[in-house]
């Protein structure tokens, strides 16, 4: 069976996210580049989604892959993020769903964990400006992409969580606000009358989020 993608396409670059699989989400310049990423991601995606138990049978080539949507990026797309918000991603998130989107979000979390884990000590390679984050750089700036994603759904990381707990802190945070989305206990407007994000979105953009820096420490740790 197929696996189901959307693209996002900005002027610049395109992403194709695995619609079933968040997470699972690469980018090229145009929409066949894309494609091709996410297939030579298939080898690390499946490593990750181990720990989430979950049968999963990789694609072959390209034609593995049924594009069922198209949807148009912004300056987040080009800048190098997944920003738009397809279709599926308003649908409501429970039951056996929400337990799938729960064991990826924590999948690449571990994915994650264990990338950090094996660089530490390590330099992590330049890139050929001399750019790129420390490990501990790569930590606090998904962290608080994190904080910034469970505030976007209308929640709140514990404030009085020390810097010690605050990747804990963000991650429990997290999980109490897809839930309390999805059972409808905040409003889909904020205060402001701004749209709230939806659980299945919160857990596409997070969970790309860990695992594209998990393989960034992957591929720069020496």
């Amino acid at each position: 069976m197929a696996i189901r993608v959307y693209i996002e396409r900005g002027p610049k670059r395109a992403f194709a996210c695995a619609i079933e699989w968040p997470g699972w989400c690469r980018s090229g310049r145009d929409e066949d580049a894309a494609l091709d990423a996410l297939l030579r991601s298939v080898p690390r995606f499946a490593r990750a989604v181990r720990a989430a138990r979950l049968p999963f049978t990789p694609p072959k080539d390209v034609s593995g892959f049924e594009v069922v949507a198209r949807v148009r990026g912004d300056a987040t797309t080009d800048f190098g993020a997944p920003g738009a918000t397809p279709a599926f991603d308003t649908e409501p998130l429970e039951g056996t769903d929400m337990r799938r989107a729960q064991a990826l979000l924590r999948a690449s979390w571990r994915a994650f964990d264990a990338a950090a884990r094996k660089a530490k000590g390590k330099s992590l390679a330049r890139g050929p400006r001399g750019g790129g984050r420390t490990l501990d750089k790569i930590v606090e700036h998904v962290v608080e992409a994190d904080r910034g994603y469970v505030g976007a759904l209308g929640w709140k990381v514990d404030a009085g969580a020390g810097s010690a707990g605050r990747l804990e802190a963000t991650r429990s945070a997290m999980l109490d606000a897809i839930a309390a989305s999805a059972r409808g206990e905040i409003p889909a407007r904020g205060p402001r009358g701004g749209a709230r994000w939806r659980p299945r979105k919160a857990v596409r953009r997070s969970a790309w989020h860990w695992l594209d820096h998990a393989w960034e420490i992957e591929d720069r740790a020496t």
